[in-house]
């Protein structure tokens, strides 16, 4: 095979069954970016020994998955299977997985102390002093909190929301209201009398910078905001 591939490998009851992966792919389909099937898997086949080229038997995919449904079937061995890999592979999709919990600590985070984010150079800094391990067959999230317990003994930082309350003139409202509605979780949305619009969200709060500016320039600087809490 020309292009370099891992193997995700699922046993239960007894039997084992395996499918080839893109190395670059697998773990953001993992944590539930939206990635077409045939993107993170190599062909259709589900193995019992993909390195012998053994494929699995029907009657065992049927009897383990409970169907025969091969996208149905990857999608569970790539969900909740073992990524087998050489120390190289090993190597860079656990530097991957780094990065992706420190953007995500970045973004949920703040400084308890300024109310700031806290800057992901910061946050590596300190993950390397606490000597934090990172897991590839654990999820972002998972760890990011974990991490985050620990690092907190090294530099002011905890996992935070914003609450925003944005007023947006009715100059503007319409226009960008589904934009700014998707922008967090709305709290409260309310029309007011003059055609503008009040809404209240909660957004990760290392984002507070970035969702403001995004308001801001979708509002020509119009709109006014505020932060009601980081909690």
């Amino acid at each position: 095979m020309s292009r370099e591939y891992i193997i995700v490998r699922f046993e239960k009851d007894g039997k084992r069954f395996e499918i080839l992966a893109d190395p670059d792919k697998v773990l953001e389909y993992r944590e539930g970016k939206k990635i077409p099937l045939s993107e993170v898997v190599y062909g259709d086949f589900i193995y019992k020994d993909a390195r012998k080229g053994l494929k699995a038997s029907p009657s065992d995919i049927e009897k383990v998955f409970g169907t025969q449904d091969t996208s149905k079937v990857m999608h569970e061995i790539l969900v909740k299977g073992e990524i087998q890999l050489t120390t190289e592979q090993r190597r860079k999709m656990i530097e991957a997985k780094r990065k992706m919990i420190i953007t995500y600590i970045a973004r949920n985070s703040i400084d308890p102390v300024t109310k700031k984010p806290v800057p992901p150079a910061r946050i590596e800094a300190a993950m390397e002093q606490a000597r934090v391990s990172i897991d590839i067959n654990k999820g972002v999230e998972e760890q990011a909190i974990e991490i985050v317990k620990a690092i907190s003994k090294i530099i002011p930082i905890k996992m935070a929301i914003a609450l925003l309350r944005i007023r947006i003139p009715g100059d503007y409202a319409s226009k960008v209201h589904q934009t700014i509605t998707r922008l967090g979780e709305v709290r409260r949305s309310q029309w007011l009398s003059d055609g503008g619009l009040e809404v209240e969200i909660a957004i990760p709060a290392g984002l507070q910078g970035d969702v403001i500016d995004r308001v801001s320039k979708l509002t020509h600087g119009s709109a006014q905001i505020s932060v009601v809490e980081v909690r």
